[in-house]
Order: C-alpha cells, then sequence, then structure tokens
C-alpha cells in the first residue's frame, strides 16, 4: 500500500476524494495519531486511522465488495447527508451497511426526481461522476415554451452557458399539448442543472424532469418512488467496466436475498402459529359458550333478560 490517503478512503467508501480531500484540509483525518496533511500517502496496511476522532477501516481494494444500489429519488429529498433544517435526504431511507457507507454518484436537484445511483466504491464514484468519462445520462423533461426546428438545433449543436459550451447529445420529442412539450433528452456530463439551463438559454422553462438512465442502467418501471434495488453482478461489472476498473468478483446479492427470505419464512411462520393458536382456543372453549368475552357479556345480559319476562 503506497497511495494518497484521500484515495485510499475514498475507494473504502468513506466519501468522494473531493469530500475526504476537504476533510483532510480541515484537519479531521489524522495516521497513527498524527493530524494529516493533504497530499500525504498512506504506507502501512496496519496505520491507524481516524475521521473526527472515529477510527475507519481503509481495506485494500480486492478486500473491499463493490456493492451498488438503483435509487428512485422523488421530488423534494436532498442530495445531502444532513440538513440542517430537517429535510428528508437521499440517505434517510438507504439500508444500513456496517464497515462502510453509500456514496452518491452526482446529484439531482431538490426538483428532479428519477434514477440515482448509490456505490460502496468511492473510486468507482469518482470516475463515474468525471466529466472525461463521458457517461450519459437520460431525462424526461417536459417544457413550457415555444419550441421550434431552430431551437433544437442549438441545443444539439451547443450553447455558450456561463461554464462553457453544454449540449445534448440527443433529442426526442414525445409529445405536447399547446405550450408544454414532453421530450427525452441525452447529456454526458452531468454538470449543475444542467438540462434546465440548457432549456432556459432557448427562452423555455422546464417544468418537470426526471433522470431515467445511468449509462444503461434503467430506472426499473416495477420501482416505487422512494424504493432502491440492488444492482447483481452484472451490472455492477458493467459500471466497472465503463471507467476501467478491474471486476468485481463477489456480491452481497445473495446473502441480500438470502435476508429477506428469511424475513418472509419468518413472518409465514408466525402467522401459521397465530392461526393454530386460534382454532385451538374456539376447540377448546366450553360448547354453546363463546371465548369472546364481549360476546359472553352480550348473551348472558339478553338470557338475563328473557328470565325476566317469564
Amino acid at each position: 500500500m503506497n497511495e494518497k490517503l484521500q484515495k485510499v478512503l475514498a475507494r473504502a467508501g468513506h466519501g468522494s476524494r473531493r469530500e475526504l480531500e476537504a476533510l483532510i484540509k480541515a484537519g479531521r483525518v489524522s495516521v497513527n495519531g498524527v493530524v494529516a496533511k493533504l497530499g500525504e500517502r498512506l504506507e502501512e496496511e496496519s496505520a491507524v486511522v481516524r475521521i473526527d476522532g472515529h477510527i475507519v477501516s481503509a481495506k485494500a481494494q480486492e478486500e473491499v465488495i463493490c456493492r451498488v444500489l438503483a435509487y428512485y429519488k422523488p421530488e423534494g429529498e436532498l442530495c445531502t447527508r444532513h440538513d440542517p433544517e430537517g429535510r428528508r435526504t437521499v440517505f434517510d431511507r438507504l439500508p444500513k451497511i456496517r464497515g462502510s457507507r453509500w456514496i452518491s454518484v452526482g446529484r439531482l436537484d431538490a426538483n428532479t426526481s428519477g434514477l440515482l445511483l448509490f456505490t460502496t466504491d468511492g473510486e468507482l464514484a469518482n470516475r463515474l461522476m468525471h466529466p472525461s468519462r463521458q457517461v450519459e445520462r437520460e431525462y424526461l423533461v417536459r417544457v413550457f415554451g415555444e419550441v421550434n426546428e431552430a431551437k433544437i438545433r442549438n441545443l444539439v449543436n451547443g450553447v455558450q452557458l456561463e461554464d462553457g459550451l453544454a449540449r445534448f447529445e440527443d433529442v426526442v420529442y414525445t409529445g405536447g399539448e399547446g405550450m408544454n412539450h414532453t421530450f427525452y433528452v441525452v447529456i454526458n456530463e452531468g454538470r449543475n442543472r444542467e438540462v434546465r439551463r440548457l432549456w432556459e438559454s432557448q427562452d423555455c422553462t422546464v417544468s418537470r424532469l426526471k433522470r431515467v438512465r445511468y449509462g444503461d442502467i434503467f430506472l426499473d418501471k416495477k420501482l416505487p418512488r422512494g424504493g432502491w434495488m440492488e444492482l447483481d453482478l452484472k451490472e455492477v461489472n458493467y459500471l466497472r467496466n465503463l471507467v476501467e476498473l478491474r471486476p468485481e468478483n463477489e456480491t452481497m446479492m445473495d446473502e441480500t436475498k438470502a435476508n429477506s427470505s428469511r424475513k418472509r419464512e419468518r413472518a409465514r411462520s408466525q402467522k401459521i402459529r397465530r392461526a393454530v393458536k386460534r382454532h385451538e382456543e374456539r376447540v377448546s372453549a366450553p360448547k354453546g359458550r363463546s371465548n369472546n368475552p364481549r360476546r359472553s357479556k352480550k348473551a348472558a345480559g339478553e338470557h338475563g333478560a328473557r328470565n325476566k319476562t317469564r
């Protein structure tokens, strides 16, 4: 092991390189009790690394199992770990994991819904997000305004934004009514609010935006808003190959499925036991008498009333 500290920690799932560089600059990371410096290299596997005083794992790459989740982000959720105002974040619904944490592959605006990937491998997240990789993102977008061939041509050829030239790789019209139009659009950089800013440059306002694809990973139609599903080994290795990372040989999918199956079996067993118990109570109750206290009292009252009338 002889790599930069932020790279090792990112690969172990403690954040993106950018996030970890900020932590190191702030003096919140230490190695063997000494505050780390930006650019420092980790040379010993046995080194004790702490973030904010808590010991964290810095496992070598071959020891870490890369996991990826596909999450259907609803509108209104924030792409941050903690919100000072207490608003819901995309991390609130994700499954808990030990010895690592989920890292989001890019972000979506609060008002944007759709596919958001999470991984335990910081290096994978960093490469997928990097503009040089040119990974396609496809969106379903509804715009309000006048749209004509000239505007579409501008968007495909390229528009000068405040942070440089931007363009849609593809634009497909799917229908509309009046001044409302729906399109599928493709970008391959994922700059901040890029889709919205491109349409705004043509005097059109985005009224709805939903990401439906990241690379060749599509938003599953069966996935509910706020729901997640773990990608299988083939899909994980597709993403790793996309950014020139070695393929993963292990997966947690079997264990996850086994846990889910065990939970379903326990619930089924409990349901059967409750049904058997109810049956035994009915059989063991004295003949002609209900084992329901409310029903017994009512029956006793009626019996007493009949005696009085006699």
